[in-house]
This record gives C-alpha cells, sequence and structure tokens, in this order.
C-alpha cells in the first residue's frame, strides 16, 4: 500500500527485497504477540454479534488445509514423491469468524 508509506515516514518506493530482509531479522514472535492483541480485539467487538443460534458458550470452527509447495523450493516438505506440501489448521471462532489458532505442519 504505497498511499500510507508517507505516514510511516518513508518518501519513496520500498522494493520487496528490502521487505524479505527486513521480515527475515524480525523475530515471529512479533507477529504473534500483535495476533493475540488483534483476536482480543476481534472478540470484544464481536461479543455481541448473533450467527443465528442462541448458545451460552463460544461456539469454535476447526479446519485443515494443506497448501502445495514447490519440492524444488521446499525440499523438507516432501508430501509425495514429486509434490511438496504443509498442512495448515485452524481453529475460528464463529462469532466473527475470528481465527483464534494456527499451527502449520508437515502435509503427511
Amino acid at each position: 500500500m504505497p498511499e500510507k508509506l508517507y505516514h510511516l515516514g518513508i518518501r519513496g518506493t520500498v522494493s520487496r527485497t528490502t521487505l524479505a530482509v527486513a521480515n527475515e531479522k524480525r523475530d515471529w514472535r512479533i507477529y504473534a504477540d500483535f495476533a493475540q492483541v488483534l483476536i482480543h480485539e476481534a472478540r470484544r467487538l464481536h461479543a455481541d454479534e448473533s450467527f443465528g443460534v442462541e448458545l451460552d458458550e463460544t461456539v469454535d470452527a476447526f479446519d485443515s488445509t494443506t497448501i502445495d509447495l514447490c519440492l524444488s523450493l521446499f525440499p523438507w516438505a516432501q508430501f509425495r514423491k514429486t509434490k511438496g506440501a504443509v498442512k495448515m489448521h485452524t481453529l475460528l471462532d464463529l462469532r466473527g469468524n475470528i481465527p483464534v489458532f494456527i499451527e502449520v505442519t508437515h502435509a503427511k
């Protein structure tokens, strides 16, 4: 979103490689902590939202999705002889469709 860069103090364009290098050096826990803050805020905002059925407790849905990967780029993700993949397991809070938990595992 180049039009938002001005508000961050960036006056020129930013190349994708610059962002990739910056993300490589950042600790992943920064994103995990920020995600928890956003999840907490979203749950607060959608706490009174109804989804058609009156229930006293929170209702969650669990989904598991296989994400195909190029085996030549991700040899550690071998799924079949010539195919790479990982599996993403997601727990959704149905009140607001908020992802509460996500785990990425081997597709096997």
